[in-house]
């Protein structure tokens, strides 16, 4: 199965086609973000917060399930096939399984155990039970609490179904009946909307890729098992699959004006996805889990894809700042975009990136652990340990939990502190893991008999370890009667048991140790942190622990629950809502441009007498190369270039920042073509050989200066090099580490703006993985402008470029536009040629202008006006794409139309009449609609605008 979404609206009146798919190796572009004055909140999870149990309508067990599934009536059978939540044989009256040992703590309904059950049993819905789910309980509790201030969706898998006796239900023996009694039961109850999966893409999904692949990446387990690769593409081709299924089922609960939000590494491609399906959508992410550094990250095979999945989304949310830095790196790193801290630049719009921890219902976890069946069980918990100072452990028996690091290092304790022997035991509490682990599991059970038999006696025990899950009751007591809690997580997202333990230690005041690794550990500053791979070190924490002084212990306990109360679940979910709301509401984009009209421009071309065509070299007749000599012309391009500088009734230039050797050596066999280069510092007319120095009169002297500050950047940034031309110097540092290459960048321009700017009359100008340092009268758009008042004639004006020297022309062709053809109309009402020669007088005339036509074009230099919300088509218009028919200038008098774009000429053309350029003039930048340009047209590719050319100059069919 190929890597692709699928895009199923058109963005273009055109013939000439938007890409129909993005591929997951691109991003998709994004439209105006406009949200609804009361928007609804879309919540996907991998899981709806309810486990679906369907029962027979007689009440009769029998030999046959109610969907033909055999189940003996004893309740024997084989445990692969029974619903891990199900301890023993289910009837529909009886009561919720014991508790599962996960992080979560809170529920849809509020009335459920720690970790997602309910003290009673489940609500009977007609031919179903639906049972709060186990695990996740906290983000599903912030979830329902957004239900206060917004209408809400919830949207997830259905997840393992499974009949009254608890054994899985196969999906193919689901009727369409079994689902839509389900449907209409979970929107009913709380907006649900139920995906469902067959079982191997389900498997696949889940087992296969997000388990296998992404859950051992992201907590830095490397995989260590050599395949040939078949079973790995099956499951990308099913992880693939399921979130083009979740993407489809939000397209059909979308509404304009909605706020999707996504949780967690089992959707990382919906964003992308949906993006497509629904390019002005306000899209928010939350990853759960870990998120490792770009070393680690590299080692996956589909990063870019899955990277890219991700960066669909407005807002990605992390646990820790480390986990969001991480993130940028690998952006930044792996896929080359650029970023800040704050985010990420992903086809002209920033992606936000930020921190926000997830907390635990603490109102619920304060009343439950005060429950009457608590009280009895902490009593029966002392009296057993009479006399002893009790260690609680309470993990899910994965590798990343830590449990073997801390079993070690309380031996290390009690064999560092004899003293403590008989005194002080470990309670260690671990849940089966979703895929077992045989060897981790005899590792545990030989480390604890171990201890036992080297530091236990008869009427002592150090280590009590129970591997099965524990009430609710239970395990809140067992956290209210302790002296320490002790996590040792080697690497963890978000471990809440540590929040619950000091909401249970309201009265005893015990000491938190917590690893450094966890997601909470950057929150909770009153624990005590460890490294648990330093077992001498966390010994001699428990030591320091168990002898605090009932001052510090009240002053550390004191802070954490304070912490807890301040940062619950509900405040997570309103935070990250009201944070990706405020973000798309200011986001930092330019209004969209619309895509090149092929059948506009071939019409306007064809009309005009006379035609002027300028064009940026690199990056846009060309693609970009990671070194300078590799950009050699393509055979196609030059041959749409030929043909257009043969037209008599063309005027063709290239206006490009490479020396005149290149420019002719790669163009100079093209007849009548005009030549720029160095930026406008050199000029050679059409038809000529010889080249004009427009700075020959300047002082270079500069030069010197720059190339030592240069010279001391290159030799401190590896893959780095000076390019020399005669008025100007380049620094490119495309071929050195990302993020080190922009640091650099930054140091350097500073560098340059203290030394040298203040002093020369030189600019800076910061392009694509480079730094150019150029006389301060020299750019593209004079260029431009000359041109425009050499050839008033010209009814037709193309000008083509890709980076922020391009902006130059574009602003001098927006400035220029209604001057020139008030002169046009001169021109034609005297029926004569306003002709300038070229001549030595004219270049020296234009060069004095320079400096302050400079200076001018920084006012000229107007910002893009977003259009007002209530003017726009709601989100998944696509209208931010359609071009303008004609290109349409917007007056207050006349506001703009629904998804219309605003033309930056007329809101900075200094008075010009406009009226002319809007049909005459295409200035087209390379690049996506969101990229900030002056331009008013775009095309996503030089290989899209050569194909363009070869149209219009008659050697490539439409």
């Amino acid at each position: 199965m190929s890597s692709i979404a699928t895009f199923h609206s058109t963005s273009s009146t055109s013939s000439f086609s938007f890409p129909k798919t993005v591929p997951l190796t691109e991003l998709p572009e994004t439209a105006q973000i406009v949200l609804s004055e009361r928007p609804r909140l879309i919540n996907v999870t991998h899981q709806i917060p309810f486990a679906c149990t369907l029962i027979d309508r007689t009440g009769q067990a029998s030999s046959t399930g109610p969907n033909g599934i055999p189940t003996p009536s004893n309740g024997a059978g084989s445990p692969a096939n029974r619903r891990s939540s199900f301890a023993a044989p289910r009837h529909p009256a009886a009561s919720s399984p014991p508790i599962e040992s996960d992080n979560a703590t809170t529920t849809p309904n509020g009335v459920n155990g720690v970790n997602g059950l309910n003290s009673g049993g489940g609500e009977i819905d007609g031919d179903c039970i639906l049972d709060p789910r186990r695990g996740h309980s906290a983000m599903y509790s912030g979830i329902l609490s957004l239900n206060k201030d917004y209408e809400t969706v919830q949207i997830g898998w259905v997840g393992e179904i499974a009949d009254q006796d608890g054994y899985i239900v196969p999906s193919k023996n689901l009727t369409e009946e079994h689902k839509q009694n389900l449907k209409d039961k979970l929107w009913a109850k709380e907006n649900v909307v139920p995906i469902f999966l067959e079982d191997s893409r389900a498997a696949g999904h889940y087992e296969g890729y997000c388990k296998t692949v992404l859950w051992p990446l992201f907590h830095y387990l490397l995989w260590d098992e050599a395949t040939d690769g078949r079973q790995e593409k099956k499951n990308w081709d099913d992880y693939v699959f399921v979130n083009q299924q979740f993407a489809d089922a939000i397209v059909e609960q979308y509404q304009p004006g909605d706020v999707v939000w996504i949780h967690d590494y089992h959707l990382l491609l919906v964003p992308h996805m949906l993006r497509q399906r629904l390019p002005g959508a306000a899209i928010g992410v939350f990853i759960h889990a870990p998120f490792p550094s770009s070393e680690i990250f590299r080692c996956l095979p589909k990063r870019v894809e899955v990277l890219n999945g991700l960066l669909g989304a407005n807002q990605i949310g992390f646990q820790t700042y480390s986990y969001a830095r991480h993130f940028i790196s690998c952006c930044t790193r792996v896929n080359g975009y650029e970023s800040t801290p704050r985010g990420v630049d992903a086809m002209g719009s920033t992606v936000w990136v930020g921190t926000f921890p997830i907390g635990i219902d603490a109102e619920r976890v304060e009343s439950q652990r005060k429950a009457s069946g608590v009280l009895p069980k902490m009593e029966a918990i002392r009296k057993t340990y009479k006399g002893k100072r009790i260690i609680v452990g309470r993990d899910k028996l994965d590798l990343v939990k830590g449990v073997q690091q801390k079993l070690q290092a309380f031996e290390k304790f009690l064999n560092d502190y004899p003293e403590m022997q008989g005194q002080v035991v470990l309670i260690q509490v671990t849940s089966p893991p979703l895929v077992e682990n045989p060897k981790l599991e005899a590792k545990i059970a030989e480390l604890v008999a171990h201890i036992n038999g080297t530091y236990g006696s008869l009427n002592f025990t150090p280590v009590h370890h129970y591997h099965q899950h524990i009430d609710r009751d239970e395990y809140y007591a067992l956290l209210s009667v302790a002296d320490i809690g002790l996590i040792t997580s080697v690497r963890d997202g978000m471990n809440t048991t540590s929040l619950e333990y000091i909401m249970c230690q309201k009265e005893n005041h015990g000491p938190l140790i917590l690893s450094e690794f966890t997601g909470t550990a950057g929150s909770l500053g009153g624990a005590m942190m460890v490294n648990p791979w330093d077992y001498q070190g966390v010994a001699r924490v428990i030591y320091d622990a168990l002898n605090l002084t009932e001052e510090d212990k009240i002053a550390r306990h004191s802070q954490l629950h304070k912490h807890v109360l301040a940062h619950t679940a509900q405040f997570w979910a309103k935070n990250f809502i009201s944070e990706l709301i405020l973000n798309v509401g200011t986001w930092d984009q330019s209004t969209p441009t619309p895509y090149l009209d092929q059948g506009l421009i071939i019409e306007k071309y064809n009309l005009a007498k006379k035609r002027l065509l300028m064009f940026d070299y690199d990056g846009t007749l060309t693609p970009i190369r990671k070194t300078p000599g590799a950009a050699v012309p393509q055979e196609h391009m030059l041959k749409a270039l030929t043909a257009l500088a043969n037209d008599p009734n063309n005027i063709v230039w290239v206006i490009s920042g490479r020396d005149q050797k290149v420019l002719e050596e790669w163009l100079g066999e093209v007849e009548n073509l005009g030549f720029s280069a160095e930026h406008g510092s050199f000029m050679r007319q059409p038809g000529s050989k010889k080249w004009v120095n427009l700075t020959e009169s300047l002082d270079m002297s500069w030069k010197s200066d720059v190339i030592e500050i240069f010279t001391y950047y290159t030799e401190r940034t590896q893959g780095s090099f000076i390019e020399h031309k005669r008025s100007s110097l380049t620094w490119h540092y495309r071929m050195a580490d990302p993020e080190f290459g922009q640091f650099q960048a930054k140091e350097c321009q500073n560098h340059l703006e203290n030394a040298v700017l203040s002093k020369l009359p030189v600019e800076i100008l910061v392009g694509k993985k480079n730094l150019e340092v150029r006389p301060t009268i020299v750019n593209k758009g004079e260029i431009v402008k000359r041109l425009m008042n050499q050839h008033p004639e010209a009814e037709f004006v193309l000008c083509a470029g890709d980076d922020k020297t391009d902006e130059d022309m574009f602003r001098a062709l927006a400035g220029n536009g209604g001057a020139a053809a008030q002169r046009r109309e001169s021109l034609n009402a005297n029926n004569q040629a306003i002709l300038e020669p070229y001549t030595d007088e004219l270049v020296a005339a234009t060069a004095a202008k320079i400096a302050q036509a400079t200076f001018q074009h920084s006012l000229d230099h107007a910002p893009l006006i977003p259009l007002s919300s209530k003017n726009h088509h709601g989100p998944g218009s696509n209208s931010h794409l359609k071009p303008p028919a004609p290109f349409s200038v917007a007056t207050p008098q006349q506001p703009s139309t629904p998804g219309s774009v605003v033309s930056v000429g007329s809101i900075g053309s200094q008075g010009s009449s406009l009226s002319h350029l809007a049909n005459e003039h295409f200035s087209i930048t390379i690049g996506h609609a969101l990229k900030k340009t002056l331009a008013n047209w775009h095309v996503t590719s030089p290989e899209e605008l050569i194909r363009v050319l070869g149209i219009i100059s008659g050697v490539a069919d439409p």
